[in-house]
């Protein structure tokens, strides 16, 4: 079947929606964006932060900004869906003027949900947002009125982090030289245990390889860099990727477009 992926600004300042119709499978990795969507047909399986989940026609799917997920169809003809990705300091303004979080940390988001509610409520906002109309009362009333339904019935508490003090050490020298040639065995000394005990730790306790974690920072850091204007080709070497085509096969991977695809759609 014919793939349709396609990511492009909304109306409201810090926030990007996506339509897809798509068999692709998903490689685990992360969004530095809170995201919110729609299943409109066919159904997925995929894994979160909370295990494994499948969702269907009319299911609200979630994701929480550094949350490790895939997706793959449950069923040959794909599925198509609806996104809309929420900067956090977008989401943080807006769920913060709501009464009932004034004061406290925001809850963070279940990975489905069936709300016919707050099914009605994403179509009327993802409609608003599309077209080349500005944002207004209208887009931002519809946005206030699904996060006030939507946090305090589909918000949970996360427990405290059970990332270990070993694996810490692991994922800081990750994050901090992404662009770096790390290796297995230079990581399990860091650690100061074996490199098969540091592949097994990292993948339990953060839900994927230090491979994938790493090729997840790098394509943040050139998703970055693309937004501040830097040619293709820079970005791949800037942000660690042996080569160009190195980094498209990365986007399509984990994001289903190329970075020329995801660069059209900042503009």
């Amino acid at each position: 079947m014919a793939e349709c992926i396609d990511y492009y600004p909304s109306a409201m300042h810090g926030i990007h929606a996506m339509q897809a119709d798509s068999p692709r499978v998903f490689a685990r990795h992360r969004h530095d964006e809170f995201g919110i969507g729609l299943i409109l047909r066919g159904a997925q399986r995929s894994f979160s932060g909370r295990g494994m989940v499948e969702a269907g026609p009319g299911d609200i799917i979630m994701v929480n900004p550094g949350e490790v997920h895939d997706g793959r169809p449950l069923q040959d003809g794909g599925r198509a869906w609806q996104m809309l990705y929420i900067q956090p300091t977008v989401w943080q303004q807006l769920a913060g003027e709501l009464a009932e979080h004034e004061g406290g940390s925001q809850p963070l988001l279940l990975p489905q949900v069936r709300d016919s509610g707050l099914r009605q409520q994403f179509m009327q906002l993802f409609a608003l947002l599309g077209g080349e109309r500005q944002a207004g009362l209208e887009q931002e009333q519809a946005m206030l009125q699904l996060l006030s339904r939507l946090m305090p019935a589909h918000g949970y508490r996360p427990p405290p982090s059970a990332c270990s003090a070993t694996i810490s050490r692991v994922r800081a020298a990750l994050d901090d030289e992404p662009c770096q040639a790390h290796s297995l065995a230079a990581l399990a000394t860091l650690a100061g245990i074996s490199r098969f005990r540091l592949l097994r730790s990292f993948v339990r306790e953060l839900g994927c390889s230090p491979h994938d974690y790493l090729q997840q920072r790098r394509l943040s850091l050139a998703r970055g860099l693309i937004a501040q204007g830097h040619p293709l080709a820079d970005v791949a070497a800037a942000a660690g990727f042996a080569d160009q085509s190195h980094m498209n096969r990365v986007f399509l991977q984990r994001l289903g477009i190329t970075p020329g695809h995801y660069l059209r759609a900042l503009c």
